[in-house]
Order: structure tokens, then sequence, then C-alpha cells
């Protein structure tokens, strides 16, 4: 059974930083990509970041250039590095994996989320 455990979360003024880490145990699959989400209450859950298994990166708009994700294949872990925070990035944010297939990467594993707060 697959599990994500994320960790990193937690208040911090703007401007300031965090860093989100995620950790998969009971991950099999030759392949993982990694995805972290973000939620507010009452809003759709954005994804705010991916890197797929060869390791090409994408990201949201509104978080280019201050918010960057890696990932660990021996682990297998992700981490979100979230520089130059605004108030608009509060939210609960989830990790997300799974591996590549034919038609792109699957992310049907996901963590329990962890609450950032920027204020």
């Amino acid at each position: 059974q697959v599990q994500l455990v994320e960790s990193g979360g937690g208040s911090v003024q703007a401007g300031g930083s965090l860093t989100l880490s995620c950790t998969a145990s009971g991950y099999t699959y030759d392949s993982i990509c990694w995805a972290w989400f973000r939620q507010v209450p009452g809003k759709e859950r954005e994804r705010v970041a991916s890197i797929e298994n060869g390791g090409r990166t994408t990201y949201a708009e509104s978080v280019k250039g201050r918010f960057r994700i890696s990932k660990d294949t021996d682990t297998p872990s992700a981490g979100l590095q979230m520089n130059a925070l605004k108030p608009e990035d509060s939210a609960m944010y989830y990790c997300a994996a799974g591996p590549l297939g034919p038609m792109g990467c699957g992310f049907g594993y996901w963590g329990q989320g962890t609450q950032v707060t920027v204020s």
C-alpha cells in the first residue's frame, strides 16, 4: 500500500520561505511523477508544481520564479521550496504521486495535506 507523508508546513510572514517535503512508502512502480497541489476552502484545487519521472518541471504562473519542486528517486521523496511567500499562497498543500503512463503522469496517490499560512 502506497502512503505519502508530508511535512514542513507552518506559519510564516510575507516574504519568508518554507520547504515542504513528501516521502513515499510502499511505492513499487518503475517510474514516479510528483506534484504539489493546494486548496483553499471554497475554491478549486490548484496544481502548483509538478515534476515528471525524467525531471521536467511545470509550475503554475502564480508561483513561477518563487517555488521550486525537487525529487529524490532513491527515497523516494519530493520537496517544494517556497520563497517570497505571499498571503495568497496560504492554503492546504497536498503532495501527489504516481507512475508515468502512456497518457502522462497519473497522480493516484495523495498525502494528507499540510497547512501553509502566510500573514
